[in-house]
This record gives structure tokens, sequence and C-alpha cells, in this order.
């Protein structure tokens, strides 16, 4: 069981619209999306690409539907771009977060990514850093982490497949060069899986560090056959590769286990991108509340 008294149950939007597909869920409307979110019993909701940009605007939206930013995706591009100027558009992203009341910062080192490039996830592609690369990411992170100090919100990295902070030795060594007072990690139970790694041992190692969790399930017949095929990360999602918690194959016992006697505090977060034409946002989201009501007493 966890405490919800120190643990909190939010969604993402993606399950309803897709910012890296938008075709996906293109019919779905904001206001559509965090009333059936509110209806589902989420208290919680990270950013997507409908929402208001005014941060007065969108608590408006949320404050009437009992619902808080917790979190939202930033695009680190310290390989790619001007070193300053992916701190500038950080603090502009912090900012808006901090207004919203959000407390973590998710981010990404998406400068070489290929997760949005027609190329085989699993094949030779997926970016590996140079001994350069890794000192400059981890100095990135590191003054990324700094400024999210600086308004009292915490920086997390999400290992994400298609990046190079993707596979268990990356995600050791991102956390061995990064500062532990300034740096954290979110765990993506879904990513994990979805690379084949279990990510049961990977949140043991890590769950001091661990200061946010997204909830994600895999279906591991549609993982093997985009393998098998070679697809793009875009393409498996399209399959279907990623449903909520309780309708795929991760076993999530263990790791509401070890998130419970690792004594974590902060959001947890249902996090599924699919089709919504093929699995309806609101009833995935139901199925996932119940869910995660039975196994956690949240």
């Amino acid at each position: 069981m966890l405490n919800p008294e120190k643990v909190r149950l939010g969604i993402a939007p993606i399950g309803w619209t897709n910012d890296d597909m938008p075709d996906l869920g293109g019919e779905n409307t904001f206001e559509q999306c965090i009333s059936e979110m509110a209806l589902a019993g989420f208290k919680g909701s990270e950013i997507g690409n409908k929402y208001p940009q005014d941060p007065a605007v969108l608590k408006r939206y949320l404050d009437a539907r009992g619902l808080q930013i917790c979190n939202a995706w930033f695009s680190a591009l310290f390989t790619s771009a001007p070193y300053e100027q992916t701190l500038e558009a950080f603090v502009r992203h912090r900012d808006r977060l901090h207004a919203l009341g959000a407390k973590v910062i998710g981010a990404s080192e998406q400068g070489n990514s290929i997760q949005g490039k027609p190329l085989n996830i699993f094949g030779p592609d997926k970016p590996v850093y140079t001994e350069e690369q890794w000192a400059l990411v981890a100095r990135g992170f590191n003054d990324m982490g700094r400024l999210a100090r600086e308004k009292g919100m915490t920086l997390c990295c999400h290992h994400h497949m298609g990046t190079g902070v993707q596979t268990v030795e990356e995600i050791d060594r991102f956390l061995s060069m990064t500062d532990p007072e300034l740096v954290f990690l979110l765990f993506d139970s879904g990513h994990l899986t979805f690379a084949g790694v279990d990510p049961v041992p990977v949140l043991r190692r890590h769950i001091g560090r661990v200061r946010h969790v997204h909830l994600k399930d895999v279906r591991l017949k549609v993982r093997d056959e985009a393998r098998r095929q070679g697809m793009s990360f875009l393409d498996a999602v399209r399959a279907g590769v990623f449903t909520v918690p309780g309708d795929g194959d991760v076993d999530f016992a263990p790791i509401f286990d070890l998130l419970q006697s690792g004594g974590y505090e902060g959001w947890v977060v249902v996090e599924a991108e699919q089709d919504p034409a093929k699995a309806n946002p609101f009833e995935y989201a139901v199925k996932a509340r119940r869910y995660i009501a039975e196994q956690t007493g949240l």
C-alpha cells in the first residue's frame, strides 16, 4: 500500500492527444481531456500540446476540476545546440511550471535522439555518447538542477528509448556523473521494459534518486513484433506497444512494494501513449485508476 498523504496519482494527456503524432487524438479537445481525467479520479496532470500556454488561464481550467500540474516534459539540446540556448529555454519552462505550482521538471537530452525519427528503435542508430558528450550532458543537467532549485523545484532525468540514457549502464553512468543534490531520476516502467530491461532492479538500486514516476505498461507481444520488424519508436506506439497499468505484461506489484518500502514521496503518473481511436482514453483511464486503487490503496 502507498500512503496517500505522501504519494499522489496523476495521468498524462498523451492517451488523449499525442504531441509527437498530432493525428492521434486530433479530434479530442483540451477540455474533454482534463474533464475525463478528473472524472476518472485523478488529481494531477502533465502538460500536452493543446493546453493553454498562459499559466493563469490553464490554472483556472484545472482548479475547476480539482487538478494540478505535476510535471511537463523538457527537451534538452546540449548535444546539438548552443549550451546557453538550452538553459534559456529551460528557465522559461521552469518559470511556467512554477507559476502552475509544479514541483518537478522532467527532462530528456534530445539533441541526438532517434525517438521521433523513422529509424529502427532497436537498431544501431541509437545515440551512444562520446566522453565529451557525457561530460557536456552531465554539466548541463547539473546546471539545470541548480536553476530548478532556485525555485524550490526538482530536476529529474527521464531515461527514454532512442536516447543516450536508455540502458541500465547509461542510467547508472548518468547518475554517477551528476550531482545527487541537484539531479534526480524520473523512473519509467514502460521505457525500461520496452528496452528489454527488468525495471525492478533499476528501481531498487536508484530508489533514493527517484523523484517522479511514470506508470506505463507494455504489451510484450507488440514489442517483440516491433523488434522483429525493426519498427521506429513512433510506429511501435501506433501498433499499441504501450498501455495503462494492469492492461499489459509489466508486473507492477514489486514496483509498488519498492516505492512503499523506499519511502517514495511524490507523484505517480499513468502515462500510456496509444491511438485513442483504438483505446478510448476515458475507458483506459478508468481501468488504470481501478487497478492502481486495488494494488496500492491510492
